[in-house]
Order: C-alpha cells, then sequence, then structure tokens
C-alpha cells in the first residue's frame, strides 16, 4: 500500500514539474505564476503548495528533472563496453547533444538558462560532482589497462569536466557545431585531448 501512495506522489510531484517546464518554456518563468501552473496541471493551488512553496521552488525542480535526463545519458556511455580513449571522446559528444536538447526543447527558459546562470550553476553544483566522478571512473579505467598514463586521475577528471562545460554555451547557440558522425570532428576532439598541441 505505502509503495502505490509513494508511487501516486511521485506521478503527481511529476506531473506538476513536467506542466510548469513546458509553462515556462513558452512564457518564460517571469510571465508564469503559480495559479497559472495550478490551471495548467488541473490540479488545485493547494496541491501544488503541498509540494512546492514557490515558483523558485519549482523552477528549481524543472532545471534538476532537465539535468537528471543529461546525466541518464553519460551514465549510459560510462557503462558501454568500449576502451576508455573511445568512451571519453563519446561522452564529450554525448553531453553536448544532450545540453543542446534540453535547452533547445525549452523554448523561452533558454534565455532564462542563460540570464539565471547562477541559479542554473547552483543547482547544477550536485549533478556537476557526478560527472567529474564518471569522468574519473572512465580515466581510471583507462589508466589501469595502460591506454592513458596520468599522476593525478582527480585533477584532470575536474580539468576535462569544465573544458567540456565551456563548450556548451556556444555549442547551444550554434557559434560551435560538433558532430559524433563526423570522423573529423572526432579526429579534432581526439587530438586535443590525447595527443594535445605538440608536433610529434
Amino acid at each position: 500500500m505505502q509503495n502505490k501512495v509513494t508511487s501516486a506522489i511521485s506521478k503527481t510531484k511529476n506531473n506538476l514539474i513536467d506542466v510548469a517546464r513546458q509553462l515556462f518554456a513558452k512564457k518564460g518563468v517571469e510571465n508564469t505564476t503559480m495559479n497559472d501552473i495550478a490551471e495548467a496541471s488541473q490540479r488545485g493551488r493547494r496541491t501544488l503548495y503541498t509540494y512546492f512553496s514557490s515558483k523558485n521552488e519549482i523552477y528549481k525542480a524543472v532545471i534538476e528533472s532537465e539535468l537528471n535526463v543529461l546525466y541518464g545519458r553519460l551514465e549510459e556511455v560510462t557503462h558501454r563496453d568500449i576502451p576508455a580513449d573511445e568512451k571519453l571522446i563519446l561522452l564529450a559528444f554525448t553531453r553536448l547533444n544532450a545540453i543542446k536538447e534540453v535547452v533547445t526543447r525549452n523554448g523561452t527558459l533558454r534565455a532564462d538558462f542563460f540570464r539565471d546562470i547562477w541559479k542554473v550553476e547552483n543547482v547544477r553544483k550536485e549533478f556537476d560532482k557526478k560527472e567529474i566522478h564518471y569522468l574519473e571512473t572512465i580515466i581510471r579505467d583507462g589508466c589501469d589497462k595502460g591506454i592513458f598514463r596520468l599522476k593525478d586521475i582527480r585533477q584532470t577528471a575536474e580539468i576535462l569536466h569544465y573544458a567540456f562545460k565551456g563548450l556548451e554555451v556556444p555549442t547551444i547557440r550554434g557559434a560551435m557545431k560538433l558532430d559524433y558522425n563526423k570522423k573529423e570532428d572526432r579526429e579534432i576532439i581526439s587530438g586535443i585531448l590525447f595527443k594535445g598541441l605538440y608536433a610529434k
């Protein structure tokens, strides 16, 4: 019985988050009220306030749900049975595509992501730790198998995480177009990651 109740609560909460996401995407966060969310979800204000005390809280939940999609994709990559170097390249492209999809499908919310970058960054802290952990796992596996040779795995994972993160905004805005299916794009990322800029 407890599981059914928990499942119903979770379903209601997820429904409210999805309705809020669609409204934020269409109207923007500023122009969306708690009343709008309650009406669009066909739930009363009382139900909405049972789960969320403010619009800010539901906005945070929307960002978290979108980031969960992203990190679900990254986790899939870490479980792939491929060599560590190939896995790093795939992870780099997967995260850029996933971020672009998340922001693109959220319409007006896209502007809020850029305007409220610190709010988004605050929510991302926990998720960033997860990604650094995924990178660390891949790099450690590569070192164990003799593919990589590094002194500081943790710091390397952190640097890669921030380097990948730095590509997000130009990718979202279309200034940078990287495609995993293009051999030359994979080779550019691979060359920077594994060969660096030195002439061999």
